[in-house]
């Protein structure tokens, strides 16, 4: 999501010890007894990391998409993607980062691991295309688009995306890119899609939803999250009675094909909007919010925090209990028990 920040500044009170807040007992065994947060990489000129947050084990490095920042050159909008390479130990000072440069990811924002590389959300220009691109991880970072249309109707400016076991990808379409004025009027209403590469079809799986964000899977992918962030538009005005809050839907089987049933909220944020969501492997939801990443059980009781100043929008979780967290001009680590794993890499 491209939003501005400043009003994401966490509240703690003096009943929660930053950073690491226990509402239940549950969450003491998912931090482990000596969780620590860290700042990996900073760049005060840009807001580097903001969106995607895509692991790649293989090679131990990670990939970040900015927020929407003026271009001093051409004074237009940009967002960049960024490489960081990871070092094998814990020296930060080691650390390299690059700027990613691709053809066919204009305005990227989500991102997942998919095959040996990553699926980008695109959200497109006034001149350039929107959907959903492949990447190579590595250079020359050859990309492509998979899927530009609906119904012979351009989206809007996906957001966020996930990847099933079965090859299809799930993504969000809000309209964000038309409200900061860098998309066309939509054609679309802002709805949950499916597109399988393999019989290169596309289906629209939900709808009703003010502004749909975030998107994951539970670890059996019987239970799809959607974050709706309907409480702030794009040129960030917010209403305390729009919804800041997280849907689950039942992924059910009908006809031989998948189909989303039996919508209900699971969640709501206190702090700002829950952007980003992922899954544990144990089920338990995380979301990041205005004042960090917040952690529901999976029958949706809030069970801790990781706080974070100034909020996390997205996030994603490396090698036992390792989670990476985009908090716009700085890249930050969290390390819980190593028992603590994100459900989309299990590792």
């Amino acid at each position: 999501m491209i939003l501005s920040w400043s009003f994401w500044v966490a509240t703690a009170t003096a009943a929660i010890a930053p950073p690491f807040a226990v509402f239940q007992d549950g969450v003491k065994e998912l931090f482990g007894p000596s969780p620590t947060v860290e700042v990996l990489y900073e760049n005060k000129s840009i807001p580097f990391a903001h969106e995607a947050g895509v692991f790649i084990p293989q090679d131990n490095t990670l990939f970040v998409t900015s927020n929407r920042f003026k271009d001093p050159a051409t004074q237009e909008q940009r967002i960049v993607i960024t490489r960081v390479s990871l070092p094998p130990s814990d020296d930060t000072k080691s650390i390299k980062v690059e700027e990613v440069r691709t053809d066919n990811v204009p305005m990227a924002n989500g991102g997942v691991n998919y095959k040996d590389g990553i699926v980008f959300c695109a959200q497109g220009t006034m001149n350039m295309s929107s959907g959903i691109s492949l990447m190579e991880s590595k250079p020359p970072y050859k990309s492509e688009f998979l899927l530009t249309s609906y119904l012979n109707r351009t989206f809007t400016s996906p957001n966020d995306l996930v990847a099933h076991t079965d090859g299809s990808i799930w993504f969000t379409d809000p309209i964000y890119g038309f409200e900061q004025g860098f998309r066309p009027k939509p054609r679309l209403p802002s709805q949950v899609y499916r597109f399988d590469p393999n019989q290169k079809s596309v289906r629209a799986m939900a709808d009703g939803l003010g502004r749909p964000n975030g998107i994951s899977f539970s670890p059996d992918q019987k239970i799809l999250y959607v974050t709706d962030t309907d409480f702030i538009h794009g040129d960030g005005t917010t209403d305390d009675t729009r919804a800041s809050t997280i849907y689950a839907y039942d992924v059910v089987t009908a006809t031989g094909q998948p189909f989303l049933a039996n919508k209900r909220l699971f969640a709501m944020a206190d702090t700002g909007i829950p952007d980003g969501v992922k899954c544990d492997v144990r089920g338990n939801v995380y979301s990041g919010c205005g004042d960090g990443i917040n952690i529901w059980s999976p029958g949706g009781h809030l069970i801790g925090k990781i706080l974070v100043e100034g909020g996390v929008a997205n996030f994603c979780f490396g090698r036992n209990g390792e989670i990476f967290m985009l908090n716009e001009n700085r890249l930050l680590r969290a390390k819980l028990a190593p028992t603590t794993r994100g459900a989309l890499l299990g590792i």
